[in-house]
Order: C-alpha cells, then sequence, then structure tokens
C-alpha cells in the first residue's frame, strides 16, 4: 500500500523526512519517535531493509507511531510526483556546506539514504549542491548514526522555524538523593 499513510492523518505544513531504502528498524523506530516530538512526516522509500511490522521498529518507536505521520513510497520519483512544490536538502559527506549555514523552511524535505551507503550519486545528483548538507565530525571518524544525523537537521529546521507548535517547558519534580 505505497503513498498511504500508515500512521492517521497529516499534521499540516510540516518538514519531511525521507528515508531512502533505510536498512535497520530501530533506526527507523527511532526516527518515528523524532519526527511525533518535531512536528515533522516521515516517509519512506522502497525497498526496506525491514517490515513495518518488526517488534524491533515497534520498540524503538515506542508509543509514538500513532503522533506522526509515516508514509511508504514504492521510489523516489514517486514520493516527488506527491510533492512536486517540496524543497529538497540531502545530506552528505561530500557537501561543502554546513547544514547550519542554510536557511530552512517549513516546505522542506530532507533526504538520508540507507545507513550502509548513504545517499547513491546519482540521487544525490538530483538535489542542487547547495542544498547538500555538511555536518561536521572531527578527522578520521567516518559517520555518525543515521538517527542522530536526522536529529541534528530536524532540530535545527524546528529552531528556524521558531520551535513552531512546541509545547511550553515541561516541570520535572526534582530528585533529592
Amino acid at each position: 500500500m505505497m503513498g498511504k499513510d500508515i500512521f492517521y492523518e497529516p499534521i499540516g505544513n510540516a518538514v519531511h523526512i525521507v528515508l531512502y531504502k533505510p536498512e535497520i528498524p530501530y533506526n527507523t523506530g527511532n526516527i518515528i519517535r523524532l519526527c511525533a516530538n518535531v512536528g515533522a512526516e516521515l516517509h519512506l522509500i522502497h525497498p526496506l531493509g525491514f517490515q513495518l511490522t518488526e517488534a524491533k521498529l515497534r520498540r524503538a518507536a515506542l508509543d509514538y507511531s500513532d503522533l506522526t505521520v509515516v508514509t511508504e513510497h514504492e521510489n523516489l520519483e514517486d514520493y516527488r510526483k506527491m510533492y512536486p512544490d517540496r524543497v529538497f536538502y540531502a545530506t552528505s559527506a561530500r557537501a561543502r556546506r554546513y547544514y547550519s549555514e542554510i536557511e530552512f523552511g517549513t516546505n522542506d524535505s530532507y533526504l538520508f539514504g540507507p545507513e550502509s551507503s548513504g545517499i547513491p550519486p546519482t540521487v544525490l545528483d538530483t538535489i542542487p549542491t547547495e542544498r547538500h548538507l555538511l555536518i561536521p565530525m572531527k578527522p578520521g571518524n567516518r559517520s555518525l548514526n543515521i538517527a542522530n544525523v536526522v536529529s541534528i537537521i530536524a532540530y535545527e529546521a524546528w529552531r528556524q522555524n521558531s520551535f513552531y507548535d512546541a509545547g511550553p517547558p515541561r516541570t520535572v519534580p526534582r530528585i533529592e538523593n
């Protein structure tokens, strides 16, 4: 059932997190939880390396699956046809602009590649190089976990949009030792 929301209805003009051929259910589960917390929609581009019914995915997502929109798409072109006016960004180790230098909007789609290989060059080449995002790391390090990368980009985009629709600061009881 492609192009169909599997968890509830859209939440408005939200940013879109687009996972291209995700492989690891725990990562996707964590990203579902993240999307619920920042008000983003999650779009999964097939093939997936797991079933959405897997216990590992459900365990990582906790009970947040009903708080966000998760939509499956047969391929990236189907996603683009469904959302032709979206502004695409992509993370890449070969990018030359830090993510913090970009001015994000509410009509953005952030594309992330498979955990084992990243976004293929043929897909990355469809996005203008000025919208390739670099997350800096110390020299000699290879990569960050995809859930961490998505968190960095999602929270920066949300921050730049004044944390639109965020709840008030929570009061947490202080635990005395």
